[in-house]
């Protein structure tokens, strides 16, 4: 651990990095306002528990298996240790800080605000291996290594037809509107990574959907009968090009990438070794079908929940962003996911009751302040 002074002056270091990039981040992301969930109140909350107890887990984690080590999980499909979790798990403790310390100032600890961004850094760091950190840095987020590009090409099918490619329009759609349902009205159940240049001028996208089925979620019962948790997809596209961003998603141009889908793969890695198994496309159809039956069960279950319910689901997910950190360390059970249990009533009273379209007032001196 570095002496005081030192700590002090590496965190507003990474402060420094993080505030300017978050700050334009937040204010390109396109804006949403659910009319069933919740969603800025469970941020809140969610935020604020991280705040609480990211470092103490973190330490508890980084222990079990050094921070570097837990990024090489990410250089293969299905972990969840990708540019959205890793972008989450320093961001939401920051956001977390910022509205706890507005309230008790006393509360910032350089020590945890250390452990909290050392350990982002030295994840990202090995995630990324190029020198950068984000994909903010250089529009790219290129986890995969030739190993796996080419077990994901060679399961590639060449798509000329409109009509297969409108199938597979409508199996992207089906599938990220599931996720957005099932991950409480985020979309952090995709993960983008690319561009990954061809040979002939085209590039590969690789989209990864986790916790289609049954998962940690309490709730995601109701997905119990889908076959796939995860699934993992190689789209080949041409004349597209591909900005990767730090919120698992990409910006295309052309906006209507899949106009210019030439080559389609599916695969899961719902195996015991986590390895890459080809999905047959000719039953495409019938899972769409049994992914909106259960989009819809669960529309229903969502709506039969009370605010308090709802707000507690989405702080979980939110919370959770640290889970993969921790099972790939293999401390995830030894762990307590359960949210909200520090943040005091009277604070979790007033949290809960904020509404989607109250705005933060202006930020001053940054979006994140440094350690004074």
């Amino acid at each position: 651990m570095l002496d005081p002074d030192a700590t002090r002056v590496e965190v507003n270091r990474l402060i420094g990095y993080h505030s300017p990039i978050s700050a334009a981040l937040t204010a390109e992301r396109t804006s949403y306002s659910s009319q069933l969930i919740p969603v800025t109140a469970y941020i809140i909350i969610g935020c604020c528990e991280a705040f609480l107890r990211y470092p103490e887990m973190m330490r508890r984690i980084d222990e079990a298996m050094p921070a570097e080590q837990i990024a090489l999980a990410g250089h293969r499909p299905g972990t969840e240790i990708n540019s959205v979790h890793l972008w989450s798990i320093a961001n939401f403790w920051l956001l977390g800080r910022k509205i706890m310390t507005s309230i008790d100032p006393s509360m910032d600890d350089p020590a945890a605000a250390f452990t909290v961004l050392n350990f982002w850094e030295r994840v990202a760091g090995a995630y990324r291996a190029d020198g950068t950190l984000q994909a903010w840095d250089d529009g790219r987020c290129r986890p995969f290594g030739a190993d796996v590009i080419d077990t994901l090409l060679a399961g590639v099918v060449p798509i000329t037809d409109e009509a297969e490619r409108a199938r597979l329009t409508r199996f992207n759609a089906t599938v990220v509107n599931h996720l957005f349902l099932m991950w409480f009205d985020t979309r952090s159940g995709i993960a983008d990574t690319g561009p990954y240049p061809l040979p002939n001028g085209q590039v590969l996208l690789v989209r990864e959907f986790t916790k289609l089925a049954q998962s940690d979620f309490a709730w995601s019962g109701v997905a119990a009968e889908l076959p796939y948790r995860s699934l993992t997809v190689a789209l080949v596209l041409d004349g597209v090009g591909i900005q990767a961003t730090d919120f698992g998603s990409c910006k295309t141009t052309p906006e209507d990438y899949l106009a210019h889908l030439v080559g389609f793969g599916l695969f899961s890695t719902d195996t015991p070794d986590g390895s890459l198994v080809a999905v047959p496309l000719d039953g495409l159809d019938e899972l769409v079908a049994s992914i909106r039956a259960v989009q819809a069960r669960h529309y229903r279950s969502i709506a039969g929940m009370s605010r308090d319910e709802m707000i507690r689901c989405g702080a979980y997910v939110y919370f959770s962003f640290l889970r993969p950190f921790a099972e790939i360390a293999g401390v995830a059970d030894e762990l307590d996911w359960s949210v909200p249990r520090d943040i005091p009533e009277p604070l979790y009273e007033l949290f809960s009751a904020v509404k989607g379209d109250e705005e933060a007032p202006p930020d001053e001196g940054g979006y994140y302040a440094p350690l004074v």
